[in-house]
């Protein structure tokens, strides 16, 4: 049975803190602040926005000062020195007390119906956390050779137009940059896996994998929402080749490592899963034949490409890094 909440206008006032951590993103952030300060709230919905600076090197703190001065008690900033996007996640929950909280990455703006259909979606008192699409804003024309089986490595993600509950089956995970989870199931699951995730520069993953599956793990109620959209920032820069490939090998090592206490319920092969090895078996052979026979698919070309980077850094999170 679904329990509702009365929302009447005396009644109730739903608390948000979102919480913004960045690096070194200066110019982005200001958008995204900009994107989060004007968007429309709804009248019971108390909002807190919460830049976790950890440890920019640039004009970020300035930035943030002037969004305070501008919009008041709306933005509040923290410092995180220790490097790594979840020791910042973490010290925005720490230091917020809102009964939800709202995750966003420094390259995004939100839609402007963003704050009301996290209002709708909460007034049910059965639901703890929800997602929804990435939708990217490109600086350049995307190439020929982008796969569509990897548009996750430029933060696109788009599970449909239906809404859906996070289980098992969903075809995905709940992506950290577009997500709001309930203050107390998260004090219940634990924090952010500080051995996983970006650090700095280098493009390791797994924290939202890992955070995803542990939600799951409690019996955690969740909705992939089609209508609560962001505009991810896609910049040149991404878009080549070198880039996917160490992005597909560090998320793999993300994967590896979280692999050592999540293993899954398949066959493995010197501690990897054999559908890796599969996978990027057909991906040579495949890539292979297209070689020998003038294959003109440079999409799929790539693709079968990527799939040993995967391998790869997966055998390497799961045997080589330590931390």
């Amino acid at each position: 049975m679904i329990r509702k909440l009365d929302v009447g206008e005396d009644s109730w006032t739903m608390r948000l803190d979102v919480i913004l951590p960045t690096f070194n993103r200066q110019e982005l952030l200001k958008r995204a602040l900009e994107s989060l300060c004007r968007s429309p709230r709804p009248p019971d919905l108390e909002v807190k926005i919460t830049v976790v600076d950890n440890n920019s090197k640039d004009d970020t703190k300035m930035v943030v000062q002037s969004a305070i001065e501008e919009f008041g008690g709306l933005v509040a900033y923290e410092f995180e020195g220790q490097p790594g996007k979840s020791f910042a996640l973490n010290r925005g929950v720490s230091s917020t007390t809102g009964e939800l909280l709202g995750f966003i990455d420094d390259d995004e703006e939100i839609d402007p119906s963003w704050y009301s259909r996290v209002y709708q979606a909460f007034s049910d008192t059965t639901i703890d956390f929800i997602g929804g699409p990435y939708i990217p804003r490109w600086e350049i024309d995307p190439p020929k050779w982008l796969p569509m089986d990897y548009l996750g490595v430029i933060g696109w993600v788009d599970s449909g137009p239906e809404v859906k509950p996070y289980r098992k089956d969903f075809p995905g995970i709940l992506m950290g940059g577009n997500a709001v989870i309930r203050r107390t199931v998260l004090e219940r699951v634990g924090p952010y896996a500080t051995h996983l995730g970006p650090k700095g520069s280098l493009l390791l993953r797994g924290e939202d994998d890992d955070m995803y599956h542990r939600l799951l793990d409690t019996g955690a109620q969740g909705l992939y929402l089609p209508d609560l959209v962001i505009y991810h920032y896609v910049p040149a820069e991404r878009l080549t080749k070198k880039y996917f490939r160490r992005w597909c090998f560090w998320r793999g090592a993300g994967m590896g490592a979280f692999d050592k206490d999540h293993q899954q319920p398949v066959p493995y092969l010197m501690g990897v899963p054999r559908w890796l090895y599969g996978r990027a078996a057909r991906g040579v052979v495949a890539r292979l034949k297209a070689l020998v026979g003038g294959g003109r698919n440079p999409a799929q070309n790539f693709s079968h490409e990527l799939a040993v980077w995967d391998l790869a850094g997966f055998f390497y999170g799961k045997h080589f890094r330590t931390s």
